[in-house]
């Protein structure tokens, strides 16, 4: 490996403290598997981060169709796929994963058409105000009395709301 493409590689490291400042080490593996004289190399690089209760890999081999690649951008590509997998380990050891909101259950309690708004009832027996924008395009005038829809509720200006509201029946299938 040349001095530039180790400078390369230590400047891409370093880089990685600003996402995980307990570093305890950082093994590089650059190979270049295929060798054509002619028309170039293909290199595959392997990055291995350990932090406390921590190790990241991630691995880039080269794209399946190249004839040749830049070993620079070969680099960068790995690094920035070790950073997302970095953030995203810290972020789950810290906690800070989000949890995504599961769609509660209701039906169609009242519309007022004209004011563009109208209430869903939950199973709890609560009425939870939803506007014509949390649907999708035309389905709030589709809407009746007694339809059950899915719904992500928010606490809004005046109460609790109901966004992301999606009608369930045959033709409207949701996502689990």
């Amino acid at each position: 490996m040349s001095d530039e493409i180790e400078a390369a590689c230590w400047k891409e490291a370093e880089k990685l403290e600003r996402y995980a400042e307990r570093i305890t080490s950082c093994r590089i593996v650059v190979s270049a598997p295929h060798h054509h004289h002619v028309t170039g190399n293909l290199y595959e690089i392997k990055i291995d981060i350990t932090l406390p209760g921590i190790e990241v890999v991630a691995t880039r081999t080269p794209p399946a169709h190249a004839k040749s690649e830049k070993i620079e951008l070969a680099v960068r590509e790995a690094f920035d796929t070790a950073r997302r997998r970095l953030e995203d380990a810290v972020r789950k050891q810290s906690g800070a994963v989000k949890a995504h909101e599961v769609p509660l259950h209701g039906r169609i309690a009242r519309v007022f058409p004209q004011e563009s708004y109208g209430f869903i009832e939950t199973s709890d027996g609560r009425d939870i105000y939803f506007h014509k924008n949390s649907l999708p395009k035309g389905e709030f005038e589709a809407l009746a009395l007694g339809e059950q829809v899915r719904f992500v509720e928010e606490q809004g200006a005046n109460g609790p709301q109901a966004t992301a509201v999606n009608r369930v029946g045959a033709h409207h299938h949701l996502s689990p």
